[in-house]
């Protein structure tokens, strides 16, 4: 390991090119961590039994609205039982509801109670208010480019 100009150790021989990328590839690392450690603590402000992993499904049919079950699975990357098990889970702590799909009888369309919906907004609320102030000494265009950088980030991800 070497020290680079910014006083980070690099591994020998990583081409001037790619360090770049050493310095994109840490610095998400470091990121991801802190964000799945956030996601727990999230889940669990929630409700305290709440698994880390169905956060990401509260948050995203708040945003969207009713969803059937494959949308989501597929919308955070999971199988059909993996999908299964967190939705009985949640509908368990009253935080969703499922019903049958008018348009397609084996179907289910999940959406948010109107408790999951006011906890989820509370907590969302509480995040909101510590990123205003954790960003408070950064301009607001740099916080508009920073979430403009990490949906092309997360787009490009997608594919």
């Amino acid at each position: 390991m070497h020290e680079e100009a910014n006083g980070e150790a690099s591994p020998r021989g990583v081409d001037q090119g790619d360090r770049e990328f050493l310095s994109l590839e840490r610095e998400l690392t470091v990121l991801f961590r802190r964000a799945r450690a956030n996601q727990g603590e999230m889940a669990r402000e929630v409700h305290p039994d709440l698994e880390s992993a169905a956060y990401g499904l509260l948050v995203r049919l708040e945003e969207c609205g009713r969803q059937r079950a494959t949308e989501l699975a597929g919308y955070i990357g999971v199988g059909k039982a993996t999908m299964s098990r967190q939705l009985r889970a949640l509908e368990q702590l009253g935080l969703i509801a499922r019903e049958p799909d008018p348009a397609d009888g084996r179907a289910w369309l999940v959406d948010l109670t109107e408790e999951g919906r006011r906890r989820v907004g509370r907590v969302r609320e509480a995040r909101r208010e510590r990123y205003v102030t954790h960003f408070s000494d950064w301009d607001r265009r740099e916080v508009a480019e920073l979430a403009r950088l990490l949906h092309q980030l997360n787009r490009g991800m997608e594919k």
